[in-house]
């Protein structure tokens, strides 16, 4: 799987930190801009984080592209619903030469994953069978396995990107998604640090989790001391404290 930030905002965090401003302040826009040192974008994002006022952060956008992930796990990527998504298509491109996603599961157990690449073999030989045929490839791509991988273009504003990364670097996610947030995430922090610092799972940036009976236990391991953000542990049902 090959991850990179395409483009974003430029400077995201002062664009974030301007546009909170604004709304407390009489101030022109050009005034605005000329007087936010960067310790006082990074106390301002910092405040809207605590407060839990994120509008804000939907002014700034990142586009990420992402290459070699499953159809398994772009399945469940596009559940998000506040991002827009392009995909490569099965439909219009030939997909005689797949290449796909093994699960850790499978690849070392030697025995299995010797059964799951032969698997894909057919797989990739009756595609080859179909479009040989005449069988057109809207049709022909019937046959192609969840373990494909395709290429996609993803972006989303910084408000959604830290939902997401909520629910995804959390252990409880499937481990390709999880593999994927997780470097998405640091790519955004290097970009936007002050938006990102607080990027993660609940456990860690919170305090809390929401998976109740499911909770991995993580949260019960942790020290409140150790707690980036120092915020009070809490643990129930999502919507419980």
């Amino acid at each position: 799987m090959k991850v990179a930030l395409l483009q974003s905002t430029t400077e995201p965090d002062r664009t974030v930190a301007m546009a909170a401003h604004l709304c407390y302040s009489p101030s022109s826009i050009g005034e605005l801009s000329e007087r936010m040192a960067h310790d006082e974008v990074v106390r301002l994002i910092g405040l809207l984080r605590r407060l839990g006022h994120l509008s804000p952060f939907e002014h700034a956008h990142f586009v990420v592209g992402i290459e070699g992930l499953s159809r398994v796990a772009s399945h469940q990527l596009v559940r998000s619903r506040i991002a827009s998504y392009s995909q490569q298509s099965q439909r219009y491109i030939d997909q005689r030469g797949f290449e796909y996603v093994t699960p850790p599961s499978v690849r070392r157990d030697e025995k299995l994953n010797d059964m799951y690449e032969r698997h894909m073999d057919s797989s990739r030989e009756l595609y080859r069978e179909l479009r040989d045929r005449g069988v057109s490839r809207e049709d022909a791509r019937f046959v192609l396995p969840g373990a494909a991988s395709s290429n996609i273009v993803m972006s989303k504003n910084a408000r959604a990107w830290l939902e997401w990364f909520e629910l995804r670097t959390c252990t409880r996610s499937q481990w390709e998604i999880r593999i994927l947030a997780n470097r998405i995430m640091r790519l955004l922090r290097d970009a936007a640090p002050a938006l990102f610092e607080a990027s993660g799972p609940p456990c860690v940036t919170q305090g809390l989790c929401r998976e109740g009976k499911m909770s991995c236990g993580r949260i019960d391991r942790m020290s409140v001391e150790r707690l980036p953000f120092k915020t009070p542990r809490i643990t129930g049902k999502r919507g419980e404290q």
